[in-house]
């Protein structure tokens, strides 16, 4: 049975690592802790544990804060924005950790080791040799007094080891995995602070989550083998835990670890794709947590009014790029002409040759309508687009010429476009098709013969939104003069 969480005075916290460019994995986590402070009227806090140096990637920490902005998880403290209990970054941080670790060591709660290196590495040899796994064998822990004054006087490189309890068992209530316990005796005494001064992942973390008073942990399930060792150094240093909450693990589709084969895995390679954020998010909140066994389109406010950890799911969560694909179609299709314009625009600029810009809004407001019901993705409205811009089509003439048609009766077919369009009174797609309808009748062509030959010549495609639409879009100067181009070219060839 699932422990009840409290809910009064919610705290939670996102705490990046800045070794990498966030993934979906690590912004799902982001977004349930966001939806669970909304919920609950709380707090989330932005932390960038940024303590192991050596792995640092430059413009991590920019792209971990930009993602949480395009996808609007605002956060209340943190970076950019500070608030009581900075700072936010853990490298900031240092003398806190220090001066709590001189605490558990008087206290004997941890110990300096002096281990060399080479002497570690034996002991990992001779565990593997043995077919065993203890970690560390405590030999620092069991120094004498006298033989800690020896090593502390050679002032040599040391580290700082948790002395873990040696027996019992540590168990806790998981908020969405129930009942969890280890053997204390399985455990080693890890490092809390490193020969170079920077805590461990362990350390910075339970000091930070205590002394910004963090309430609830959700974290993902990989954290889990770590919780042990969290609630020892909360008892060792007389703090009260927070509660925890472990996510499910993201799988693809095949059940395998979620991989760039599933799709793009760094998130802002979603919004660079043509994904727009209510997508993805309403995506992600499904990734691992239900409204009930059928609702997948939700606003955010009906998904933080009804988000609960009771709703989370224990089994592994499937990503499915597919349906975030149809997902993203669907929300595309609900924004208003001028929402989806603004937002087609940059890929426009990004993807039509320069001879094609500037593209003018207001031209581009007329195209929306027409190809609004068929993308998915953002980027798919340049190919479907282009030829709204360009001031010369380049085709092969053969293309003009249909299935179960020749060159005569191409010609035949854009000479009666030719001449229904310059004759006609108005250029608007309802009248203009009827008359066009009537010209292929009487050239015995089938809509689709004389249609398509007509598509080519205006567009130098051979799907495109309604045609009558797009050539009224295109307006009636344009569209005869492609009809002519086409018309020589098709003439010019054998």
């Amino acid at each position: 049975m699932q422990k009840t969480s409290r809910t009064d005075d919610v705290r939670v916290r996102f705490a990046p690592s800045p070794t990498g460019f966030p993934h979906i994995g690590n912004i799902r986590t982001a977004l349930f802790n966001w939806l669970f402070a909304r919920h609950h009227g709380g707090k989330f806090i932005v932390r960038v544990e940024d303590t192991d140096q050596d792995r640092l990637v430059p413009g991590a920490t920019d792209a971990v804060l930009e993602a949480l902005d395009w996808l609007d998880i605002q956060w209340d403290e943190g970076p950019r924005v500070g608030g009581p209990y900075g700072p936010y970054f853990q490298s900031e941080r240092l003398d806190i950790y220090q001066k709590l670790a001189d605490e558990l060591l008087d206290r004997e709660s941890a110990y300096r080791c002096y281990c060399s290196e080479e002497r570690l590495v034996e002991i990992r040899k001779a565990q593997a040799s043995a077919k065993i796994s203890i970690g560390y064998d405590r030999h620092c822990r069991n120094l004498s007094k006298d033989e800690r004054r020896a090593k502390d006087a050679e002032a040599g490189r040391f580290v700082i080891r948790f002395a873990s309890p040696a027996s019992g068992a540590t168990e806790f209530e998981d908020l969405i995995r129930g009942h969890v316990a280890w053997q204390n005796e399985l455990m080693d005494d890890f490092i809390l602070i490193k020969s170079d001064g920077f805590p461990t992942y362990h350390m910075a973390v339970v000091t930070d989550d205590h002394l910004m008073e963090i309430s609830h942990v959700m974290r993902a399930e990989e954290w889990l083998p770590s919780t042990h060792r969290h609630l020892q150094l909360h008892n060792a240093m007389g703090f009260e835990p927070p509660e925890f909450a472990h996510l499910p693990m993201i799988l693809g589709p095949d059940r395998a670890k979620l991989s760039k084969r599933h799709g793009a895995t760094a998130v802002l390679e979603y919004r660079d794709e043509g994904f727009i954020q209510e997508a993805l998010v309403n995506f992600l909140e499904l990734v691992g947590w239900s409204l009930d066994d059928h609702t997948e389109i939700m606003t955010p406010s009906t998904v933080i009014e009804n988000f609960g950890l009771e709703r989370v799911n224990k089994a592994p969560a499937i990503f499915d790029y597919e349906k975030l694909t149809w997902m993203n179609g669907m929300y595309i299709r609900q924004l208003s002409e001028e929402d989806l314009a603004d937002r087609i625009l940059p890929h426009l600029e990004k993807g039509l040759p320069s001879e094609s810009l500037p593209v003018d809004r207001d031209y581009l407001l007329q195209i929306v309508p027409l190809i609004r019901e068929r993308i998915k993705l953002l980027p798919e409205a340049v190919g479907m687009t282009d030829f709204f811009f360009q001031t010369e089509l380049d085709f092969d003439p053969q293309r003009l010429i249909q299935k179960d048609m020749n060159k005569e009766s191409a010609l035949a077919a854009l000479a009666a476009c030719q001449a229904e369009m310059s004759g006609a009174k108005t250029f608007e797609h309802e009248p203009l098709e009827q008359a066009l309808r009537a010209a292929a009748n009487e050239l015995e062509l089938s809509p689709r013969q004389f249609f398509g030959t007509l598509r080519v010549a205006a567009t130098g495609k051979d799907a495109t939104p309604p045609l009558f639409e797009t050539m009224e879009v295109l307006g009636r100067e344009r569209v005869l003069d492609r009809i002519r181009q086409a018309i020589e070219r098709l003439g010019d060839t054998d």
